[in-house]
Formats: C-alpha cells, sequence, structure tokens
C-alpha cells in the first residue's frame, strides 16, 4: 500500500516508479481524488466546529431566555450539510484506498528497466554442468518408471496438477526439506522455524497484497478461509498490528508448508511433471527488518537460499528482475534457477524479495526506534518486511532427479542429503527394485 502522503510530496517520483513498472503515470488523478478528499473533511470540520459554537450560543440564549428558532434553524442545515460532507469524505477515502491498494510496489532505482523476463539480468552463475555421458531424461520419465512418481493415481483423486509420490522419493522429498530446515535454523542459518496455519482470514492475505489482486489465484474455503500460497502470508503477519522494539529486529522466520495455488493465470504452462502444481511443499525464508537493514538483509537471505543449492552441488544462475517481471508487492527481486538437464534449460527455484514497507502498511506492523524518530506516529516506523524461497522443495526433488541420475535410471543420492536417508547412497534403478 502506498502513503498518499509521499505521494503528494514526490509525485514526480511516484509516476517515475510506475514507468519502471510499466504502468502510466498515476500521480495527478490520484491527487485530485486527494484534493476532493481534504476539502470534504475541512468542510466537514468547519461545520462541526460551528456546531459547536451555536450549541453554546443557543445553551446561553436559552438561560436569558432570548429566542433560539434561528439558531435551531441554522443547526438543522448544518446537521444536514454535515452528514452530506462526511458521506462524501468516506467515499472519496474509499475510492483513494480502492486505487491505491492495486497499485504494484515501486522499483528501487538499481532495477533493470524491462517489460518482462527478457528485460531480467544475470549476476553470477554458479557450478559446473555435469557431462552425464548420455541423453538426460526428465523427472517425469525418471519418476514413473519406478513407479514412485504418481501422476495417474494422484489425477483420480484430485484432476490435473497433483502427484503421489511413494517409497524413496516421498522421503527423498522430506529428507530435502528437513536438510533446508536445519541448514537455515542453524547457528549460521540464523532462522526460527515456525509451523504456521495453512488458512488464513481475509485480513492476513490482504497483509500480504494476495488480496484482492490474486484472489483468483488462491483457494477459498466455503466458510472463510483461503489456503496459503505460500507461508510467506502467515509469517509475515506474525507482526500485523504490532510495534516491535528496533533492538528485536532483525526478526528471521523459517516454516516447510504445503502451498495451494490456482494457478488460474498459467493456462498451458508446465502441464507435464512437478514444476507448476496445486499443491506443492516450500521452505520459505521471512525476514522483518528496520529500514537500514533491509538491503543488506536481502542480499543475506538470497545468500542463504543459494546455499542449499551450493551444498546440493546443484549449478544454479541468480539474477535480478526488471522493473516489468516482479511480483506486486517487490522493490527488488532476485531470482535463483536451478540447471535441469532433463530440460536443457534454467527453471526457477527461489525468489527472494525485498517488500520495503508495502506489506508493512497493509499490516499495520510497526517499530519504535531507539531514541524515537521525529516525524513518525506516535514515536514509531513502519518495518521493512522480506521473503524468499528457501528452496520450493518439489523443484528441488526435480533438480536432484535430473542431475544426479545416472544411465540404468538410477540416481546418486547428494552427499549433505544422506544423513536424513539413513546413509542410502542411490535411489535403486527401476529394474533393481
Amino acid at each position: 500500500m502506498h502513503d498518499i502522503r509521499s505521494i503528494r510530496e514526490n509525485p514526480a517520483a511516484f509516476d517515475a516508479g510506475l514507468r519502471k513498472r510499466n504502468l502510466a503515470p498515476l500521480a495527478a488523478e490520484l491527487l485530485e481524488i486527494d484534493r476532493r478528499r481534504r476539502a470534504a473533511i475541512s468542510e466537514s470540520e468547519a461545520a462541526q466546529a460551528r456546531r459547536k459554537a451555536l450549541s453554546r450560543q443557543i445553551g446561553a440564549a436559552k438561560g436569558k431566555g432570548e429566542p433560539t428558532d434561528a439558531l435551531m434553524a441554522e443547526v438543522a442545515a448544518l446537521e444536514a450539510s454535515l452528514e452530506k460532507g462526511e458521506a462524501e469524505a468516506a467515499a472519496l477515502d474509499a475510492e483513494l484506498t480502492r486505487r491505491l491498494e492495486v497499485l504494484p510496489n515501486l522499483p528501487f532505482d538499481d532495477v533493470p528497466d524491462g517489460t518482462d523476463e527478457t528485460g531480467n539480468v544475470e549476476i553470477r552463475r554458479v557450478g559446473n554442468q555435469r557431462n552425464l555421458g548420455f541423453a538426460p531424461k526428465d523427472h517425469v520419465a525418471l519418476g514413473e518408471a519406478t513407479g514412485e512418481m504418481d501422476f495417474a493415481a494422484a489425477a483420480r483423486m484430485s484432476g490435473a496438477r497433483f502427484v503421489v509420490l511413494k517409497g524413496y522419493l516421498a522421503r527423498l522429498e522430506r529428507a530435502l526439506a528437513q536438510f533446508m530446515l536445519d541448514l537455515h535454523t542453524s547457528e549460521e542459518g540464523g532462522y526460527v522455524e515456525v509451523n504456521p496455519p495453512f488458512l488464513v482470514r481475509d485480513r492476513a492475505a490482504y497483509g500480504v497484497g494476495q488480496l484482492p489482486r490474486f484472489a483468483e489465484d488462491m483457494f477459498h474455503t466455503d466458510n472463510g478461509f483461503w489456503l496459503i500460497p505460500t507461508a510467506e502470508v502467515p509469517l509475515t503477519n506474525l507482526v500485523n498490528d504490532t510495534v516491535l522494539e528496533e533492538k528485536q529486529l532483525p526478526l528471521r522466520y523459517t516454516a516447510w508448508t504445503p502451498c495451494f495455488r490456482s494457478e488460474a493465470g498459467a493456462a498451458g504452462k508446465d502441464t507435464r511433471g512437478m514444476i507448476r502444481q496445486h499443491q506443492f511443499p516450500k521452505v520459505e525464508l521471512v525476514s522483518i527488518t528496520t529500514p537500514e537493514q533491509s538491503v543488506a538483509e536481502h542480499e543475506r537471505m538470497t545468500g542463504r537460499a543459494e546455499e542449499v543449492l551450493k551444498r546440493l552441488g546443484l549449478p544454479f544462475r541468480t539474477i535480478v528482475l526488471c522493473g516489468g517481471d516482479m511480483g506486486p508487492a517487490s522493490r527488488k527481486t532476485y531470482d535463483i534457477e536451478v540447471w535441469l538437464p532433463g530440460q536443457n534449460a534454467y527453471r526457477e527455484i527461489s525468489s527472494c524479495s525485498n517488500c520495503g514497507d508495502y506489506q508493512a502498511r497493509r499490516m499495520n506492523a510497526r517499530f519504535r526506534p531507539r531514541g524515537g524518530h521525529k516525524g513518525s506516529r506516535g514515536g514509531t516506523r513502519f518495518v521493512h518486511t522480506l521473503n524468499g524461497s528457501g528452496l520450493a522443495v518439489g523443484r528441488t526433488l526435480i533438480a536432484v532427479l535430473e542431475n544426479y541420475q545416472n544411465e540404468d535410471g538410477s540416481v546418486t543420492i547428494p552427499e549433505a542429503l544422506r544423513p536424513y536417508m539413513g546413509g542410502l547412497a542411490t535411489v535403486p534403478a527401476p529394474a533393481a527394485k
């Protein structure tokens, strides 16, 4: 959510940020609504002041036995005017909120210009693509050959974009999640593990910017809940309507949850396999910081997500998204893409975003600076929020299967995962099962 006061103070910067998003300038339109809203509020306040003054005059006149008919008539006229003015101010305030709440966040100045993914910029590439020495299979062929990746059974139960994992693959997916959680909650990682609700109310979804913009992309129950599209929703909302002390920041949370997405805008995309599903597990990272900490925290978070891939020995590249390809709540986003030999392509496995105070304004999440802060409300400031995948577990499973596959269909288990697999070094080939 944007602060109309900031737009009022620097409309040119606001419009420049929208241009980076490939949107038309809106400052003039928004400020005209704001002008009318403030005028209606001023007129109402003036009417209220006049009504109070008249009430005192009426009381004094009655005490003296003087006539009050004219004064009473003016009060009645003010009542009607006041009611109309308050209604107009409320309507304009609602219109301004409606316009502001669907606008995306403004990108940082160092975010590349661009209209879509072609404007993204690769900033580093880590690890070497393995020379398999044979034509690689994709994860679907590898998994279905063993019978442990069952799309047919999932379709009979739930339809398209679901999968049933069994045996070694189910255990390997769980091992990946446990490995990620242990890494992130280590002393080096510094995140606190959370087991949050998977169902949230409207206000929680609104607070992180999912509502009203992305309602069609989420699943809704018939008794008022939304299934979380990512643990970002409950983790970030841990600080909604809260005033923290600066010494508590940064807060760092991680959670392993199922995620639920309708994929309403992804018809025809990645219909084969596990890349894009209605239900998938993910380890999420969320940080709550001061404004001064958030840029460094963004780099740190991205580094922690990258560390998972480094320890698994999976090749990846990190890119910074251009203004036209970022999510609406973000001011800057790094995408991490892992190499998939079965697709002969890098595919997204993590997206780490600095949202500034965009979500905090919607959630009313604040902190109290040491020594106070001039110009802040009640001596408080809005926190900054950040979120990232650390990592998408299903896509990491895909990457392990495709990068560590052997010609006979077996899969070598990365060293880092073997303690979580009871010491098992290889997922056996289909014929060996």
